[in-house]
């Protein structure tokens, strides 16, 4: 039975791994290079810091698939808005996984004080990803044509976002 929970440093091996799969073969990233392990620990770190979950799904002991919330913005009227990150293992396509990983990713980020989540989906063609945020109450609010450039051809990045709990209805109760 597949476990969703907070990311564990014994879990930073499987992330890289994970992650250098999409760097090296996929368009949902545009880095071209795969981060170190040491890279990746640092990220997590930095994430963790402010106060945002970092999540995995796991099954029979084996990290499937990660996901995280990071502000999207560094100033701080942006610190209701976070840019979402999901990746998962090649193995748990097709599976549900992903969109059960991130529902979960979404309840926490609620509970944390979020109020506005966007997905910066690399490649317009990428359906699994625009579909399981699609899936999960994401609505696309633009595309940005040919702004990178991976193995050999232009792609664009598909801009949707999510409203969270009062959205923008109420003042954040921490606005102060």
């Amino acid at each position: 039975m597949p476990t969703i929970r907070p990311s564990r440093d014994d879990d930073l091996d499987a992330i890289t791994r994970i992650y250098r799969h999409h760097v090296l073969h996929g368009t949902g990233t545009f880095e071209t290079t795969p981060p170190s392990l040491a890279d990746m620990t640092t990220r997590r770190a930095d994430v963790l810091s402010k106060g945002l979950p970092w999540l995995v799904v796991e099954d029979g002991g084996q990290v499937l698939g990660f996901a995280y919330g990071n502000w999207f913005k560094p100033r701080p009227a942006y610190r209701f808005s976070v840019e979402d990150s999901i990746y998962m293992d090649p193995a748990a396509h097709g599976k549900g996984l992903g969109r059960a990983l991130l529902t979960e990713l979404m309840a926490a980020l609620e509970r944390g004080g979020v109020r506005k989540v966007m997905a910066v989906i690399g490649d317009s063609a990428n359906a699994g990803s625009i579909g399981v945020h699609k899936a999960l109450g994401f609505e696309t609010v633009g595309v940005v044509q040919s702004c990178g450039w991976k193995f050999d051809r232009w792609l664009d990045i598909v801009l949707m976002q999510r409203t969270l709990g009062a959205g923008d209805t109420t003042p954040p109760e921490s606005a102060a």
